[in-house]
């Protein structure tokens, strides 16, 4: 999404990408907002007003946009791998000096030293990790729970599926690919067809073509449930764990150091 003028190119318009990468998430998640709001109310109440935090595969920085919006004193280090949403996120936040962004792979066991602190007040992450495989995936939570500070927090607000309700599970999907349906006749749009969009887009052309390269048109993760996650959270450290919010589908789950 472009800037012209009569002249040409003036410049890349990146708050409206934010917005259409928003309301892409909508589709899949209409109470994206809600989750974003019980996890900083969270931030708020275990480590203030003030944060030191990561925004784990930050995507085009959601998570760190209401951060500070809410806490204007916070800081936040983006890192994530896409390097299509990465340049959203730059772009958003370019002279912000509250924000930094790493491009690293979390399957490198060596992305901690990649940031420029050691420690954090909380770790945030959103709609990601179920992309990793559950043996990575724990693997990865050992690395947050050392870069989490003794009292500090992590919290995953992502698809966490209780696979004992089959019938819950599948009530709920029905419901919701039938919303998804309506708002797609409607003029919604869908993961694919917003990267079609950031694929003719001359800013984000070539680093979308290179997300492609790196990630493929599909990723087979796994959805552990929430239990899974906690426990796993609880073997590497933490000292309590548990659901803050969720809905029929997906969970915040908050780790407290």
């Amino acid at each position: 999404m472009t800037i012209t003028t009569g002249t040409g190119t003036t410049g890349t318009d990146w708050q409206a990408w934010q917005e259409s990468w928003d309301r892409q998430q909508e589709w899949y998640m209409p109470d994206r907002e809600e989750r974003f709001r019980i996890m900083l109310d969270m931030v708020e109440a275990c480590v203030g007003t003030e944060p030191r935090v990561l925004d784990l595969a930050c995507g085009t920085g959601s998570i760190t946009a209401r951060l500070l919006r809410r806490l204007p004193g916070a800081t936040s280090t983006g890192i994530d791998l896409d390097p299509a949403l990465l340049a959203i996120a730059r772009g958003t936040f370019e002279g912000d000096d509250r924000v930094t962004f790493v491009e690293a792979d979390l399957k490198d066991p060596d992305w901690p030293s990649r940031l420029p602190y050691d420690t954090y007040d909380a770790v945030l992450t959103a709609t990601a990790l179920h992309w990793l495989h559950s043996d990575p995936l724990a693997a990865l939570y050992g690395r947050v729970a050392g870069l989490v500070r003794p009292g500090g927090v992590f919290m995953n607000a992502d698809h966490m599926i209780d696979e004992t309700t089959p019938r819950i599970n599948a009530a709920e999907a029905a419901q919701r690919h039938a919303r998804m349906d309506r708002a797609l006749r409607n003029g919604a749009l869908d993961w694919a067809e917003w990267w079609q969009l950031a694929a003719k887009d001359p800013v984000l052309a070539g680093p979308t073509a290179r997300r492609f390269e790196i990630y493929g048109d599909h990723a087979d993760g796994d959805m552990p449930s929430a239990q899974w996650h906690a426990r796993v959270l609880l073997e590497h450290g933490f000292a309590e764990a548990r659901p803050v919010w969720c809905s029929p589908s997906d969970t915040l789950l908050l780790a407290l150091k």
